[in-house]
């Protein structure tokens, strides 16, 4: 390995000829608009501030990874001289900000002529300190201006006390750039020499810039490279466990798990509802090797290499696994009780067989006892993975009939389910708690009927719901931070217009009133009521107490027959 340094100037002509890429397995971009700034500051400033050293490979004979350019750099036309290992994020940042490639991301990178004024508070005493400001103006259309408008004209943004980045970039394109910006700004007679020196003393700052680099040789293995990679990429800033899964199953097999996951995502689009679906994958990968969906488990190098043996179970996991949470309406993830229900039922029906397959119901009703005993107990508030590779491996066998043992997740001593009166206790469904979001899709099962079109509830209409007091606040004298009102036995997901409409009514009145305008009859109010396991006569009664008791009977009752495999009718 050895250490060097390249200025930017440098740096930007082999971008441009396509000489430093990325290898293919580097996460994608990822750093805020506020890191893009500090960078930029950094170089910009007299004297300048270090934005830390570059890790690279030298090209040999063949590319030892597959790679890709740099985010708005051209594409390479010949074999490039290196792959960036580390640094991607900081030179991605520094391309985009001076070339104007941003501008598609609807972000305008803005430089400050003066420098930023000293800090009364501070005990620096660099007194000698020149740091232009750099900042990152969001752009958005308006009828097809651009705003703010004053950025589109570069006289209006000079007298702010601003320039565009672009005019400081490197080579040519900063030189075309900056010969545009000057025929304007003179045409207004505002090129002053004072001018023309400082644009000239911040082109300098920026072209002259020392970025340091530790270079591997072409001699260098894939699997010290990837080693190096890994090892560089888990100490400051850490890479996500997918992302070094990425890097291991392209040394392994050269196949790129990006791509994998778009496949994926093509044929199960809902895969995306329930999270992160990169994470995801990766647990129902570990149970389907037979490990712990844990860290340790994905930085072991092994589970990079027998990636790919496992992949099309997981396909076939995923297809089956989200088409059945949808039809228990799990519908997404702001009604999911535990994540741990998601990668489970996936893995788990990984291996029931696509033809012929569920048996007289078994998998099917096994599978769903398994998730509704995920989100009505506590079996994994702590320590989730292990618990869930614990269970998974004896549901498997259970599937296929090898079961020994019982499954812990069934023990009812151990993880009882809730009674009654923990169900009329449960919070707001909108929060992120799991009783009462498993509450919240128990009673959507049955249809989940709008009160004023009847429509069901589906994943293509949920975000047009809201989470709607059955009893409003102002009914019941509280606010809207009160524990009593906020109640998941209170709540049913309805249309936006129609939770305007109930407004601060009791529930006999507006549902009187529902059933007087649109002409429906009491007993079509009852159903769409019903629908949502919410029982008529007791909410009408505008007796509170009375109707969460009657609501938690509904409720409760159905949880039985859904956490002992049926499916309630």
């Amino acid at each position: 390995m050895e250490a060097r340094n390249k200025k930017v100037e440098d740096w930007f002509a082999l971008i441009k000829q396509g000489q430093v890429v990325l290898p293919r397995f580097q996460r994608h971009e990822a750093w805020r608009h506020n890191q893009v700034v500090g960078l930029l500051e950094n170089i910009l400033r007299d004297p300048p501030l270090p934005i830390g050293a570059l890790l690279t490979l030298e090209v040999g004979d063949e590319e030892l990874f597959f790679s890709r350019p740099i985010v708005g750099a051209p594409k390479p036309q010949s074999k490039p001289s290196l792959h960036l290992l580390d640094g991607q994020q900081r030179m991605t940042a520094l391309w985009r900000g001076l070339t104007g490639d941003y501008r598609r991301d609807g972000l305008d990178v803005l430089v400050s002529l003066t420098a930023q004024e000293a800090d009364e508070e501070s005990d620096s005493t660099d007194g000698g300190v020149d740091a232009p400001r750099v900042e990152a103006l969001k752009r958005w259309d308006r009828k097809g201006v651009l705003q703010p408008a004053w950025a589109n004209d570069p006289i209006e943004m000079l007298q702010r006390g601003y320039i565009p980045a672009t005019v400081l970039c490197p080579g040519y394109l900063g030189e075309e750039a900056l010969a545009a910006w000057k025929k304007t700004i003179q045409a207004a007679e505002l090129l002053t020499f004072d001018l023309v020196e400082r644009l000239g003393i911040l082109r300098q700052r920026v072209a002259k810039y020392d970025i340091p680099f530790l270079s591997l040789n072409s001699k260098t293995g894939r699997g010290t490279a990837l080693d190096v990679f890994i090892k560089m990429n888990t100490s400051a800033t850490p890479l996500k466990d997918f992302d070094i899964v990425v890097a291991q199953l392209e040394s392994a097999t050269g196949d790129s798990l990006h791509d994998m996951v778009e496949v994926l995502v093509g044929s199960v689009p809902a895969a995306r509802d329930y999270g992160r679906i990169e994470d995801t994958i990766l647990s129902v990968a570990a149970l389907l090797m037979d490990r712990p969906p844990l860290k340790k488990t994905y930085l072991d190098t092994a589970y990079g290499s027998e990636f790919a043996s496992v992949w099309s179970r997981l396909e076939h996991g995923f297809k089956h696994g989200i088409q059945f949470l949808r039809s228990e309406a799990i519908l997404n993830e702001q009604c999911l009780p535990t994540e741990v229900a998601v990668y489970l039922v996936c893995a788990l029906w990984a291996d029931v067989p696509e033809h012929n397959f569920d048996d007289g119901g078994n998998a099917r009703s096994l599978i769903r006892k398994a998730l509704w005993r995920a989100s009505y107990t506590s079996r994994y508030g702590k320590t989730s993975a292990t618990r869930a590779y614990a269970d998974y491996r004896i549901l498997r066998d259970m599937l296929t009939g090898k079961a020994e043992g019982a499954c812990e997740l069934f023990d009812e001593t151990y993880y009882p389910l809730p009674a009654k009166e923990e169900l009329m206790l449960a919070g707001w469904p909108g929060r992120k708690d799991r009783l009462p979001r498993a509450m919240l899709a128990t009673s959507l099962r049955r249809g989940g009927l709008d009160f004023a079109d009847g429509a069901s509830i589906t994943p293509d209409n949920f975000h047009s719901r809201e989470f709607h007091h059955l009893y409003p606040v102002g009914i019941l004298g509280g606010d809207r931070a009160d524990e009593r009102v906020n109640r998941a036995l209170n709540c049913a997901l309805i249309t936006w217009t129609t939770n305007r409409k109930v407004g601060a009514q009791t529930p006999s009145t507006y549902v009187s009133k529902r059933a007087e305008k649109a002409s429906l009859g009491e007993e079509v109010v009852r159903q769409r009521l019903e629908s949502h396991l919410i029982p008529y006569g007791a909410l009408i009664a505008d007796d509170y107490d009375a109707f969460l008791a009657a609501r938690a009977d509904r409720i409760h009752a159905d949880m039985l027959k859904l956490c002992e495999g049926s499916s309630p009718q």
